[in-house]
């Protein structure tokens, strides 16, 4: 399993998605990130949380259960925080290169952790 935050090779082994259909699940990420998220929060090794853009909920609803349905180790959860609507991302110990691999990418895509 490679987990190079810059190209789409961050997926891991487990992963169900269809190899040819990787790539475009990653620029998906990618976009949402860009777009839909204002900054990133990382309260544990284990989980990742993403502060969303208002509006941006039903998308991030959208391609969590669409990963959760090839990646399954992936946790999904949704809170309301003061400051909007939270994404928490977790993951199992043995799987927390690729959290770090997927914060990365959202760091980058955000421009550093807004």
């Amino acid at each position: 399993m490679t987990h190079n935050a810059s190209s789409a090779e961050w997926m891991p082994d487990s992963c169900t998605l269809p190899t040819a259909e990787q790539p475009v699940r990653v620029a998906e990420f990618d976009r949402f990130f860009a777009e839909s998220v204002q900054r990133t929060h990382r309260p544990t090794r284990t989980r990742l949380d993403l502060l969303l853009a208002a509006g941006a909920e039903p998308a991030a609803r959208d391609l969590a259960a669409r990963e959760s349905s090839c990646c399954s180790f992936f946790t999904f959860a949704f809170d309301t925080a003061d400051a909007g609507t939270v994404l928490h991302i977790e993951v199992p110990d043995s799987q927390v290169d690729v959290l770090d691999a997927f914060a990365v990418r959202a760091n980058t895509a955000i421009g550093g952790g807004r």
